[in-house]
């Protein structure tokens, strides 16, 4: 029978990439973020075996209908990708607002758990699944400007290993954290000035939305059946660099 997932923040970016990723594997799939027509122009891309469920990941009733239509529709739910996530409010913590920063943990954090508890009540529980969290390579660092978003997703990280304790062994839980990808999210890093932070990469390029399509494509699959409570850091080497100027081979 035909696998079926729930992919949140899935009308552009990375969350639109792992879609078509499951959809090509014929994975059934759901997806869900705050623009309808974006959604309905998704699922035109992601075929017949879609369908949309529009709305806030961070709106609890959301949250629910999403899982409950994914498993009405499909019968049952295999897959869940939070994918969903703000990197607001920018600038330094000292001066962030209590509000926003509120925003960011709960559709950052709140969410993904909300989510992982309807599709565990859901379907999970009894049949078993594969969670993906999407977090950051900032986790393991500090960046200027993106101090909400690097500590909401830090937490992420850490759900992510308590879930992946606490449902095994029939869920897993795994998150994939990518580097500088081409989304419009990041677009204010990458845009201004793209070959100079490429070129500071051991493989010469800022990522693409498919480059962590394919790595949540993996984990969610059978070859990935002994893995769980991991983070899957694709980041084109940023955290090791490149060893020569210019990525020079040694001879």
């Amino acid at each position: 029978m035909r696998r079926a997932a729930l992919v949140t923040g899935a009308s552009r970016g990375i969350g639109l990439a792992v879609a078509k990723a499951l959809a090509a594997d014929g994975v059934a799939v759901c997806v869900t973020a705050r623009d309808p027509a974006a959604l309905s122009s998704a699922v035109r891309e992601l075929g017949p075996h879609a369908l949309t469920c529009p709305g806030d990941a961070a709106d609890a009733s959301h949250v629910e209908e999403a899982v409950a239509r994914t498993v009405a529709a499909f019968g049952r739910l295999d897959i869940l990708v939070n994918n969903a996530a703000t990197n607001a409010p920018l600038g330094p913590l000292i001066d962030a607002d209590p509000l926003a920063w509120r925003r960011a943990f709960t559709l950052n954090v709140e969410a993904p758990l909300r989510l992982t508890q309807a599709a565990w009540r859901a379907w999970m529980r009894d049949h078993g699944g594969a969670v993906v969290n999407i977090c950051t390579e900032g986790t393991h660092g500090v960046g200027p400007g993106v101090g909400a978003y690097g500590a909401s997703k830090t937490a992420l990280l850490r759900l992510t290993r308590q879930l992946a304790a606490e449902l095994a062994p029939g869920v897993r839980v795994n998150a994939v954290s990518p580097g500088l990808i081409r989304t419009e999210m990041a677009r204010f890093v990458w845009e201004p000035d793209e070959p100079s932070i490429a070129a500071t990469l051991p493989l010469a390029r800022i990522g693409e939305p498919e480059d962590v399509a394919r790595a949540v494509r993996w984990l969610v699959s059978d070859e990935a059946s002994w893995i769980t409570g991991t983070d899957l850091v694709v980041d084109g080497g940023r955290r090791v660099r490149a060893a020569f100027p210019g990525g020079t081979q040694p001879r």
